[in-house]
């Protein structure tokens, strides 16, 4: 089996809940709960491979701080290799506050922190050599890494071997290609969601963004069409292919969906699944994540989520 180096953000989520009223200078608002819960896609990445029996290491940085350590415990709770993640003595930890009011809906303050100065310096290349995949997520919210950083750090890793995967964020300043387009030769599976695809192409027809991709160097194109499924563009191939969700009655929370279908892929990828076999087990991983609040919580092993897989598959 393969091993999967994630490559991204990870962030302190401090959850406040229910928040009816904000409250004025010097006044106390009384509320249910204030938990913190580990974040950020590389993280969520990470912890899912290992929920799912894949090896994963996870390369980023956090700061001096308790939300560091809080990110740090975590990650090998869950049996995740922190050998790559480096510790910055003068910038916080990446950290949200997030108030969710009585109908679920979510405010957010959000501080960039590490995530915002880690750099292509700061990665440990003997963490890269260790394994056989990597997957960049986070692009767009890596301030200092997005742009020459992350075509530097892919190119590097296509010169040692690896198979090399890249999600990216939505993208508020608006840069999209021009901070992308460089690094497109040297990744083997592009994988945005189709919000995100259509803005990066300048398309809207899931053909077209591939072939957009495609030209641009891409090898292999998969795209996250939410309630519809997915799309996969096999390196080669004139024509792609879409594969139908899994229906959930009743789901919970969507956070962490569109991680959790690329751990899946990654995942049936890292067990020697064929491609089309990934798309499929993909497509039902994201839809165990929503059958449960948070981005991790609702994902199974690897067997359970095959079984589910049998169970649901359509003749």
């Amino acid at each position: 089996m393969k091993k999967v180096a994630c490559v991204g953000i990870l962030v302190a989520d401090v959850i406040v809940e229910p928040v009816a009223n904000y409250p004025q200078k010097g006044i106390l608002e009384p509320v249910n709960s204030i938990t913190m819960h580990n974040g950020g896609n590389a993280m969520t990445a990470a912890i899912n491979l290992r929920k799912l029996g894949v090896e994963s290491s996870l390369v980023g940085m956090v700061g001096k701080d308790m939300f560091g350590e809080f990110l740090k415990g975590k990650l090998k709770e869950a049996g995740v290799d922190v050998g790559g993640i480096k510790v910055n003595d003068t910038v916080q930890t990446s950290a949200s506050v997030l108030m969710i009011d009585a109908t679920g809906e979510r405010s957010f303050f959000h501080c960039t922190g590490t995530n915002a100065v880690f750099s292509q310096q700061d990665i440990d290349y003997d963490v890269i050599r260790d394994c056989d995949m990597v997957f960049v997520t986070g692009s767009f919210l890596l301030d200092t890494f997005d742009g020459e950083g992350t075509m530097e750090f892919l190119k590097t890793c296509k010169e040692m071997g690896k198979t090399t995967f890249l999600d990216v964020c939505w993208d508020a300043k608006g840069k999209w290609g021009e901070l992308l387009n460089m690094s497109m030769p040297y990744i083997d599976y592009f994988m945005p969601s189709i919000d995100e695809a259509v803005c990066i192409a300048g398309e809207d027809d899931p053909e077209k963004i591939a072939d957009v991709f495609v030209s641009r160097g891409v090898k292999n194109v998969i795209i996250k069409i939410g309630s519809k499924g997915s799309y996969l563009r096999k390196e080669g191939e004139t024509k792609g292919q879409l594969y139908p969700p899994f229906y959930v009655e009743n789901p919970v929370d969507t956070t962490g969906a569109g991680d959790s279908f690329c751990s899946g892929f990654l995942a049936a990828y890292a067990c020697g699944k064929t491609e089309e076999e990934c798309m499929v087990f993909a497509n039902a991983t994201g839809a165990h994540c929503v059958m449960a609040k948070g981005a991790t919580t609702g994902i199974k092993s690897f067997e359970e989520i095959m079984e589910f897989i049998q169970k649901n598959k359509k003749n």
